[in-house]
């Protein structure tokens, strides 16, 4: 059963907690922001064409989306400890496999393994911050978190590139992957000394409502799957209006679970939150157009301005740099401006779009050298550590803790999934209007243009949501 929160808990030291819980959550983003560039590499070592190594992308990803919510649900259920050295030990196991594949299918079977790995751990990371810390102490946490993950982002390829030029193409890539393998064992060693066991002890076994959650797996696989499997064709777009059916589905499932008194695997009702599900729909629409900026800007800067591939990494290294900062101020006031945080992070964010379009003109007339982008796009990274974990904190605190590991999931999804569509779209449209005769100056300018859209859109719901903080002064 889920533990009462009333019951008394062992006394928890919350530094060491955090930096177990953290240690892997930045191995699991190093592995995802390092991979653009080992895929050069990789593809020279393993003799692989682009559609194996789209799948050490897509692999991880679908992976990684599709157990994010049924691992908060049987973390929730049985313990979260449990389930968090369950999942490091298999991204672990991914990474060690990954590191020595000697095939592209081997390093795509690993890389899928890393992502289950990665879907397990998530959500109890997200969930034992909500269990443990508490106020300002949570909101700080959060905010950590989302500086390791700052860190990481910037940290990743400039580290990867360094790997790949010391030890050269073939061996570079694979310690990405190896050097994951010290870090895991240290995290699963950490988390029996720091993390609570929390372990179900009832003499009956758990309901987890393995039915709604093959439905909600399914579902994800299809809605996900256009966007990740790029050129696969109109078959491959059949699986989308499939996913949606059977999301459909999943959802009159878990009602009719409920109503025969049966613990579901995600109560419905928690999206009647208003707080909860405000803050889903801002992440969600937020991940769907920023994530793309630090795609399209490496390639308007390789593809077009024929800049290398380490150039353009160290464009995002400056906007990392002010995530992680702004995140450590944000996580101080965030409880006290509420959505206010959020609202003004947008702001910033659209600010930062906007000098972004403005000066590609500049570059792209030689007036300036192409580094000045550095700039705007900082106010990018100043912007992402105001919006993720204030919404985070926001989104979470109107949630009671005992369903953290299923709400924390629901949270990533919805990153995942903005993520997943905006990646796909938003370079879609730049290659659809560049090949269609526009130059690529303009393609540029269009495709920021969507995005700042985005960005109001997602302000939008923030204002919404402030509206309802003022309505209820004590939502918070």
């Amino acid at each position: 059963m889920i533990p009462d929160p009333s019951a008394p808990a062992p006394p928890v030291r919350r530094k060491p907690l955090l930096a177990v819980l953290l240690a892997p959550l930045f191995m699991a983003l190093i592995a995802v922001s390092v991979i653009n560039v080992a895929l050069t590499a990789i593809g020279e070592s393993l003799d692989a064409d682009s559609g194996g190594l789209q799948w050490v992308i897509s692999g991880y990803a679908l992976a990684f989306g599709m157990l994010l919510v049924p691992a908060g649900r049987t973390g929730d259920a049985t313990g979260r400890r449990r389930m968090f050295v369950i999942g490091v030990g298999v991204f672990t196991l991914g990474s060690l496999l990954s590191g020595l594949a000697p095939t592209v299918e081997t390093l795509n079977l690993a890389r899928i393994l890393q992502g289950v790995g990665s879907g397990l751990f998530n959500p109890q990371t997200v969930a034992l911050i909500q269990q443990h810390f508490r106020g300002h102490e949570r909101a700080r946490a959060f905010a950590l978190l989302a500086t390791t993950a700052a860190v990481a982002t910037a940290a990743g390829p400039v580290f990867g590139g360094l790997l790949i030029e010391i030890l050269g193409p073939d061996q570079g890539w694979r310690w990405i992957f190896l050097m994951n393998i010290p870090i895991g064992l240290v995290a699963i060693v950490g988390a029996f000394r720091f993390i609570p066991d929390d372990k179900a002890r009832g003499r009956t076994r758990p309901d987890l409502d393995p039915i709604g959650t093959i439905l909600l797996c399914l579902a994800i696989l299809g809605v996900m799957l256009p966007f990740l499997e790029r050129g696969g064709g109109a078959l491959v777009w059949l699986s989308f209006p499939v996913g949606l059916a059977v999301l459909g589905g999943w959802w009159v499932w878990e009602q009719r679970y409920k109503r025969s008194g049966r613990p579901p695997m995600v109560d419905t009702a928690i999206f009647s939150n208003h707080a909860f599900r405000n803050g889903i729909l801002i992440v969600s629409v937020y991940f769907l157009g920023v994530t793309s900026v630090w795609i399209i800007v490496p390639l308007y800067l390789q593809m077009h301005l024929q800049h290398t591939a380490f150039e353009a990494s160290l464009m995002g290294v400056p906007s990392s740099i002010a995530a992680a900062i702004s995140s450590q101020i944000a996580g101080r006031y965030v409880l006290t401006l509420g959505r206010r945080m959020v609202i003004i992070g947008f702001a910033i964010a659209f600010c930062g779009l906007g000098g972004t379009a403005l000066l590609a003109g500049f570059v792209e007339n030689e007036v300036v050298a192409f580094w000045w982008l550095a700039a705007p796009l900082t106010l990018m990274g100043l912007s992402q550590g105001m919006t993720i974990s204030p919404n985070q904190t926001l989104t979470l605190n109107s949630v009671d803790p005992r369903f953290g590991g299923v709400a924390g999931g629901i949270l990533q999804l919805g990153q995942r999934t903005g993520a997943a569509v905006g990646t796909a779209m938003i370079p879609g449209i730049i290659f659809s209007l560049t090949e269609g005769g526009h130059a690529w100056f303009e393609a540029f300018v269009i495709a920021i243009a969507i995005i700042m859209a985005l960005t109001l859109a997602a302000m939008a719901v923030s204002f919404a949501d402030r509206a309802r903080e003022k309505a209820n002064p004590g939502a918070l």
